[in-house]
């Protein structure tokens, strides 16, 4: 089970950082991802983190902005928002799966988060 917080309404340039939370003994083996939803449009990739190596990828629209991590100890993944504009207003989702393969697409995960919604007021 994951869950999502710390969205809130800040203004354009401000910061926020998301927390996800993971139930369960075997955080450390999921990759675990960032996705967002905007009003009327389809979920879309925003950041991953691999299990193995650590690695991440971000999508081109928050490279340099935005900045995922996690901490295996308290099973919880974060995305830390920076420079934040309009545009990334939505609902962010964190997920996590167990499979190998670059985690850029929905159906990569096996879990989903409830949501936590983010509003850039301009």
């Amino acid at each position: 089970q994951l869950q999502a917080s710390g969205g809130g309404l800040v203004q354009a340039g401000g910061s926020l950082r998301l927390s996800c939370a993971a139930s369960g003994r075997t955080f450390s083996t999921y990759t675990m991802g960032w996705f967002r939803q905007a009003p009327g449009k389809g979920r879309e990739f925003v950041a991953v983190m691999y299990r193995s190596t650590g690695n991440t990828y971000y999508a081109d629209s928050v490279k340099g902005r935005f900045t995922i991590s996690r901490d295996n100890g308290k099973s919880t993944v974060y995305l830390q928002m920076n420079t934040l504009k309009p545009e990334d207003t939505a609902v962010y989702y964190c997920a996590a799966k167990l499979s190998y393969g670059l985690g850029r697409e929905v159906n990569d995960y096996n879990y989903w988060g409830q949501g936590t919604l983010v509003t850039v007021s301009s």
